[in-house]
């Protein structure tokens, strides 16, 4: 462990560089000024930055050898307008940090600094991942698409949570995270004059039956036992009152946990909007987006994860299982992982314009990835019995 000197230090480093973060929100893949801030305090600190072909976003190491452990952090924020009276809050109208990434990179970046210290004891390499574009999402897939994952034995990630108190992190075995699918339907009929609508086919009846023949799907073709849920956010048609639309336009998103109930969904989905197009006379055409998968967090990892944070003085409470997304799922699809929520003070849910993560939670965020990653690598953790 640091001396009381050294924690300090990286305690006000990581809190400075927090608020820095906050004040400077960058959306998804324009996160130029927040790489280059990250860039230099690793820089300052000696540890050495991949050079890798990513515009924002970047990856550095801690360690020598085998073997390979990683460590990841999303850096993008939102589209939202900030409405807390932080006397560091967002300095950029229209953007924020309203689901925590700001956090996450500046706890990852004292578990870096941690790790540095620690370096001549380490068992191997610490990969650091400071990832763009979570909220695009596919800033996962651009780290993976580089290739700098090969040979990574075991990765850690947390996220933010206003569901529990500073000092408490939250574990749990299996989907903690949802798949994330988008769909956007169009339908096109015979647009009319709203006094004669027996002469067109109405759109905007075809659109509000779809809506809600939608609920049938998660009622009627997946299991009670098993959360799923479609919702539609968005209905486009006509430009004034007395006119029926020829086109209207839907988007939504579903979110499932198991492949099962992704595939009957997407199929459903389809089904619907054809069927109810043709009861109009009309037609429609869907596009399906698939998104992350589930994120699934191994029970052999989670098990370690537990008894990493009771060592590193953090509460463990079960956590709950979300249908919020998180592309952190990418990674598990290839490489064994765990995904934490890290507490962070109870209060407005992420993407929230009002929401707060204390900045309390980071040093205590820092030294739990840090022992996740030393611990990992002495314990090889990665092997089976």
């Amino acid at each position: 462990m640091p001396d009381k000197g050294y924690e300090e230090n990286i305690r006000q480093e990581i809190t400075e560089t927090f608020y820095w973060l906050h004040q400077h929100p960058e959306l998804s893949y324009e996160e130029y000024e927040t790489t280059d801030c990250l860039r230099s305090v690793l820089s300052a600190a000696g540890i050495r930055i991949l050079e890798l072909p990513l515009e924002t976003g970047l990856v550095a190491e801690v360690g020598q050898g085998e073997p390979l452990i990683a460590l990841r952090a999303d850096i993008d924020a939102l589209p939202i307008e900030e409405q807390t009276e932080l006397p560091y809050r967002s300095q950029q109208a229209g953007k924020m940090h309203a689901c925590g990434h700001d956090f996450h990179a500046a706890a990852l970046l004292g578990a870096a600094l941690l790790l540095k210290q620690q370096e001549p004891q380490l068992s191997g390499k610490v990969l650091l991942i400071f990832q763009p574009a979570e909220e695009a999402p596919g800033g996962a897939e651009k780290i993976l698409e580089t290739g700098v994952l090969s040979g990574v034995r075991a990765i850690f990630g947390l996220h933010t949570s206003p569901l529990f108190s500073v000092g408490e992190v939250g574990l749990m075995t299996g989907p903690v995270m949802a798949a994330v699918d988008r769909f956007n339907v169009e339908f096109a009929g015979k647009g009319a004059h709203a006094a004669h609508p027996e002469q067109g086919n109405d759109t905007i009846l075809m659109g509000a039956s779809f809506v809600t023949s939608l609920q049938s799907i998660v009622s009627r073709n997946v299991s009670p036992l098993e959360a799923a849920v479609v919702t539609v956010t968005q209905f486009h048609g006509g430009n004034t009152w007395n006119v029926i639309p020829g086109r209207v336009q839907l988007e939504g998103t579903v979110r499932t946990q198991t492949p099962e109930a992704r595939g009957v969904i997407q199929r459903r989905l389809q089904q619907i909007a054809q069927g109810v197009a043709a009861s109009f006379g009309g037609t429609a055409e869907v596009q399906y987006m698939a998104g992350p998968p589930v994120t699934y967090n191994d029970s052999r990892l989670c098990e370690f994860a537990r008894q990493t944070a009771q060592q590193a003085g953090l509460l463990v409470r079960p956590a709950a299982a979300s249908l919020g997304g998180e592309d952190f799922a990418y990674y598990l699809e290839e490489i064994p992982g765990m995904f934490s929520l890290i507490g962070t003070g109870l209060g407005p849910v992420n993407h929230n314009p009002k929401f707060v993560a204390d900045p309390q939670a980071l040093y205590p965020a820092a030294v739990y990835m840090a022992r996740l990653a030393q611990d990992a690598l002495r314990q090889e953790v990665w092997q089976h019995d």
